[in-house]
């Protein structure tokens, strides 16, 4: 057997290690300038917590903000958890970076997305791209339209 350097997962290391990294940072000093965040994240990943409410509505993803209000930012090594305000209701969450889709700071113009493909048995399979287009597959630039005013 051949052996040979996965860069499709080491790019995906490195790429959640860097959202672990910036929310460390917001966790201990807060969001610095015009910083904001829109993290979309796959509710139907086993390990996310959120409220029953908030999957039935969101049934396979959602986006939230990190900008204005949030509580309890604490990141672990697999995840992180917040506290974010839904019609004036904390809610809180817990999110795995396994389950984040997208990460987008339009303050920067920066934003990592990350694929997910079927594999030969039918499991699901992360496959990322990032700005730089660096991927197992078809490697694809976040549209920032989206989340411009």
């Amino acid at each position: 057997m051949t052996r040979s350097i996965d860069y499709g997962n080491l790019m995906h290391r490195a790429m959640r290690g860097l959202i672990q990294e910036v929310l460390e940072d917001v966790g201990a000093q807060g969001l610095p300038g015009e910083h904001h965040f829109f993290i979309t994240f796959d509710t139907r990943h086993p390990d996310a917590k959120l409220a029953n409410w908030l999957r039935a509505r969101y049934p396979a993803e959602m986006t939230i903000v990190i900008q204005h209000w949030f509580e309890n930012l604490v990141v672990e090594p697999e995840g992180f958890a917040i506290t974010l305000n839904f019609g004036d209701n904390p809610e809180p969450l817990y999110i795995p970076f396994d389950a984040v889709r997208t990460f987008v700071d339009p303050s920067v113009e920066f934003g990592l997305r990350f694929e997910t493909q079927e594999s030969d048995d039918g499991e699901e399979e992360d496959d990322e791209a990032d700005e730089a287009g660096a991927s197992r597959g078809n490697a694809e630039v976040v549209s920032l339209d989206k989340w411009r005013k």
